[in-house]
């Protein structure tokens, strides 16, 4: 406990990293966990973690040491945000979906965010958040957050932001979540984009069917025959996009700490 008491501004620097990443991170930030358990989890990490770090130089609650707590804050929340926009890829395959499908109208709001999602959208994300706890991701990325201080140290001020390499990578991480997203929707849309020229074929061959009132209820049942056929390779996609989030994660952080 002396030591911990000596060690006071050490524990609050982490403290402020690991609160930070709880804001943004996924599952970690839903609304639907109290804020004070939190905390109350984010104090008890930062505990043991402060043990375990090496003592950096001796930290002394200074203007340096706020801007540290500024720094730490934007380490935490900035990666669990880049994990957070890598992990939204399924809701973006979801909206590729709706659009063709005719439900991008049909909007749900979520509510862990509060924000409105498209209809299939929300249901991958489910479905990727379930399978995120199944093969512990939640403790993946709870270590990833502890590894961020071998590569970001707390009493590091500045950041190399400015060799240009960190924001090269994030807007490469950006276009992988798209091309992630696509691929995952690409059965779905293409199928589609059959019936679509099907039902044109149709429009002129028998002006008499109306394709408007026959379309919509045909690509809805399409659309779910293809979605319960691709269901294996949907899996294989949200396993490769965690492979590929715990990936940008680490990468970022070694940017990011000049390693």
């Amino acid at each position: 406990m002396e030591h911990f008491l000596n060690n006071i501004p050490l524990f609050l620097l982490v403290f402020t990293r690991i609160s930070a990443f709880f804001v943004s991170a996924p599952l970690f930030s839903y609304r639907n966990i109290p804020l004070m358990n939190k905390i109350i989890i984010s104090a008890a990490l930062a505990f043991f973690a402060s043990f375990t770090l090496e003592h950096p130089s001796e930290l002394l609650i200074d203007s340096t040491y706020f801007l540290l707590i500024l720094k730490e804050a934007t380490v935490g929340v900035g990666i669990g945000l880049i994990a957070m926009l890598i992990f939204y890829a399924v809701q973006v395959a979801g909206g590729f979906i709706d659009f063709q499908m005719g439900f991008a109208i049909a909007n749900v709001v979520d509510p862990q965010t509060g924000a409105q999602t498209p209809l299939l959208g929300q249901f991958f994300y489910v479905f990727a958040l379930l399978f995120l706890l199944s093969v512990d991701g939640h403790l993946i990325l709870l270590d990833g957050i502890f590894n961020s201080y071998l590569l970001i140290p707390v009493d590091k001020l500045f950041l190399p932001f400015s060799d240009g390499q960190t924001a090269k990578y994030v807007t490469e991480s950006f276009t992988k979540m798209f091309i992630i997203a696509f691929q995952m929707s690409i059965p779905v849309v293409a199928s589609l984009f059959l019936v679509d020229i099907a039902l044109g074929f149709i429009a002129r061959t028998v002006p008499q069917v109306n394709v408007f009132v026959v379309g919509l209820p045909l690509k809805i049942f399409v659309s779910f025959v293809v979605l319960l056929v691709s269901f294996s390779v949907l899996f294989s996609m949200v396993n490769y996009l965690f492979t590929e989030m715990f990936t940008v994660m680490r990468t970022l952080m070694r940017l990011a700490g000049g390693v």
